[in-house]
């Protein structure tokens, strides 16, 4: 189990692109044997993400694209571990996951959207592996074709 400094989240946070109506993080736990991103937040609110669902909802164009339909569908995620959790500035954290990714930026207002969305966004997870015909835990299909350069 891991905490995050104090003084990360005694700063003032109103930065440009963030919701100034957003809780922010008083606190966040890494619980490395249970998988779970543990974040309470200003308002009171605290909320136990699984690294999975981080994971399979990363902010990154590696996952989410680099416009709308771009998507690629993340499967094979379950056992995946939170390797590092560096932070970005006084805005967001930067996961580095057990099967390498690391691109994505998740902010103060991206994380308070997983942590309060999660059984929606698990349901809607789920209708989009069976659309594609595909297991949660199936391995990841690697695309063909052109790709981004940056990942």
């Amino acid at each position: 189990m891991v905490a995050l400094s104090a003084f990360w989240f005694n700063r003032k946070k109103t930065m440009a692109g963030l919701s100034t109506t957003t809780p922010t993080p008083t606190d966040i736990t890494v619980h490395s044997q249970s998988k779970i991103l543990e974040v309470s937040f200003s308002n009171g609110e605290n909320y136990r993400i699984p690294f999975e669902l981080m994971r399979v909802y990363s902010p990154s164009a590696e996952v989410q694209g680099h416009g709308p339909g771009q998507e690629v569908l993340q499967t094979g995620k379950r056992e995946v571990q939170l390797v590092d959790l560096a932070s970005v500035g006084n805005y967001a954290v930067q996961p580095t996951f057990s099967d390498g990714h690391d691109s994505g930026i998740f902010s103060w207002d991206y994380l308070y959207f997983l942590g309060s969305q999660q059984d929606q966004l698990w349901d809607d997870y789920q209708k989009r592996l069976h659309k594609a015909g595909v297991q949660r835990d199936d391995p990841m299909i690697t695309a063909s074709g052109p790709s981004c350069s940056s990942h």
